[in-house]
């Protein structure tokens, strides 16, 4: 268990998403969860991930949140000669995702899934990388990044219509209000 509190200021969004949600923004500069392996044990425990918050799944997990970046924001440097965006993007997800598998299994309560990996190390990295699978599967339209210019969280759209555009309301959802206020005020 860590010792120390999540100090991120969104969580409980999908795996995938709270993964890139261990970067964050704070009176203008970029914080990383991810720094030590003390933050590495807070985002495990707070996703219910029982693996061990050494150097070495540190190290796979911040791979998994660069290709998951990546493909969420878009890459931050061009692909190699000759391959596409697309597909850059893609291997990156893909080579974590090739760490682990899904085994089928009957359970007492029916079908069933048990997540297996080529080294334990790589759990929660590709735990991740297919929780991202799962959401394209589901809604790719309501895999957000945050509206506010200042902010680079995520989050998963369960609103009704789909139209929520702020990580909170309470914090980026008020700034903007607040800038607009400003702004219309000022006008006067």
């Amino acid at each position: 268990m860590p010792t120390t509190p999540d100090p991120r200021p969104l969580t409980g969004e999908p795996v995938a998403l709270d993964l890139l949600n261990t970067r964050w923004m704070h009176e203008g500069a970029v914080r990383d969860l991810l720094t030590d392996t003390e933050g590495l044990a807070v985002w495990l425990a707070a996703n219910g991930l029982d693996f061990p918050a050494d150097d070495t799944v540190l190290r796979h997990v911040l791979q998994a949140r660069d290709a998951l970046r990546a493909a969420v924001d878009g890459p931050p440097e061009e692909p190699e000669e000759g391959e596409p965006l697309a597909d850059a993007v893609a291997a990156r997800v893909d080579a974590v995702l090739a760490h682990g598998r899904v085994r089928l299994t009957l359970t007492a309560h029916g079908p069933g899934e048990t997540p297996e990996f080529s080294d334990p190390s790589w759990g929660p990295a590709w735990l991740a990388a297919r929780n991202y699978l799962e959401l394209l599967d589901t809604a790719p339209d309501r895999i957000r990044r945050c509206a506010h210019d200042a902010c680079i969280l995520h989050f998963f759209d369960t609103s009704r219509n789909g139209t929520r555009r702020w990580c909170s309301m309470a914090a980026c959802g008020n700034r903007a209000k607040a800038s607009r206020h400003y702004a219309r005020t000022k006008e006067s």
